[in-house]
């Protein structure tokens, strides 16, 4: 029996860690400006991936000042991991709109292509034309494939907040998920890009299942999100299955997970009405959950925000159940899959880092985890030709 199959379903470890991010700077002069102004502090990993190479990325969104670069590669310098911008110093930069301006949410296709969500904000202040956009990049020869705006019509310039994106090359569709965090109320919803005829269209615009619960106020380790006042997110996890047939989502200040068959999305001359009434809610999770994931054996997971770990949905029974705890996994944000049978995550303590109540000597406060799933266990990419029809 081989080290893989010996190992038993759930098993975890470290695969990086940080008390907090370092980058490789071009020039001493950054790397000062950098430390002396203390940017470090609201520097926080986000969204963790590998490519058919195996190279490993992490997205940082912009929400602080002073973010070098909001995409980047992991490198390793004298035995610890350190972030190189990705794809380049230039496709970062925050005064060119055409550049990556703060990417939370993203994906690595079957193809080898980046699906970069750009939220377009910087540091919470309202998007400028041509900042929120979904930008294709293909890793295999390091050049732009498209890239696509978001226009205001699409998701409000002031109260959108781009958190995550799934992508069905198989039917020629990506699906976004926008938390519309900006505006009381929330301006939650579902955006769906058309790649073939490269329309974008919104759906269940502020609808219950995009929304935040009114009052909702979670805690993790007794400290509630946020002290003074409920923390409030809508449509955040999101992830399709393998068939490319249901989509699966959920607010974060909420419990419940929620579905739609996917058909309905594709065809734009469904109205809203019956997008709506065709919603499933498959019930309460136990949980808040912020990222989202699916593999190739039908299985939805989710990040437990209370229970510091992952969960997993099964839509054949409709049960919950948690797969992975650790008392370290403090605010579980994004998850991926390696297709060697290991899921890839990250704990990063968010609302800990966005209110300034990090222990900076904690060599353990973001870290990467792999967690072994079991022998075949992929992506939902991998379940289908992407070239079919």
């Amino acid at each position: 029996m081989d080290v893989m199959t010996a190992r038993n379903a759930g098993e975890h470890e470290v695969l990086y860690s940080w008390n907090r991010l370092r980058w490789l700077f071009p020039d001493p002069a950054a790397e000062r400006a950098f430390e002396e102004g203390e940017y470090w502090k609201g520097a926080m990993p986000a969204g963790f991936k590998v490519d058919r190479k195996g190279n490993h990325y992490l997205s940082v969104p912009r929400w602080k000042p002073g973010i070098p670069a909001t995409v980047n590669r992991v490198v390793i310098v004298n035995g610890s991991p350190i972030l190189e911008p990705f794809p380049s110093w230039e496709m970062n930069r925050t005064d060119d709109v055409n550049a990556l301006q703060s990417v939370l949410g993203w994906e690595i296709d079957e193809l080898n292509r980046a699906w970069f969500l750009d939220q377009g904000h910087l540091q919470d202040a309202p998007c400028v034309e041509g900042a929120q956009k979904l930008v294709c990049w293909d890793l295999n020869s390091n050049t732009l494939v498209k890239s696509i705006p978001i226009p205001n019509k699409i998701a409000d310039y002031t109260a959108s907040f781009l958190n995550d994106v799934v992508v069905d090359n198989a039917n020629g569709f990506a699906y976004i998920a926008d938390s519309g965090i900006y505006t009381d109320p929330l301006q939650g919803g579902l955006i769906v890009y058309d790649m073939k005829n490269e329309r974008l269209r919104r759906v269940l615009h502020q609808h219950v299942s995009t929304q935040d619960v009114p009052g909702f106020w979670f805690e993790i380790d007794g400290q509630k999100i946020w002290e003074d006042v409920p923390m409030r997110t809508g449509a955040d996890g999101i992830t399709l299955s393998a068939d490319r047939q249901t989509l699966y989502w959920c607010a974060l200040t909420a419990r419940r997970l929620y579905s739609i068959d996917t058909a309905l999305l594709r065809d734009f001359d469904v109205d809203d009405t019956k997008i709506a009434a065709a919603v499933v809610d498959h019930g309460d999770k136990g949980t808040s959950t912020d990222g989202m994931g699916a593999d190739n054996q039908g299985l939805i997971y989710y990040t437990m925000l209370e229970g510091k770990g992952i969960g997993v949905f099964d839509p054949a029974t409709g049960a919950f159940r948690s797969l992975i705890t650790d008392e370290r996994m403090v605010w579980v944000d994004g998850m991926t899959f390696d297709n060697q049978g290991y899921l890839l995550f990250d704990s990063n303590r968010l609302h800990q880092v966005l209110r300034g109540q990090l222990d900076w000597d904690n060599p353990e406060n973001m870290v990467v985890w792999k967690a072994y799933l079991g022998p075949g266990v992929q992506s939902y990419l991998y379940a289908v030709d992407p070239l079919r029809g």
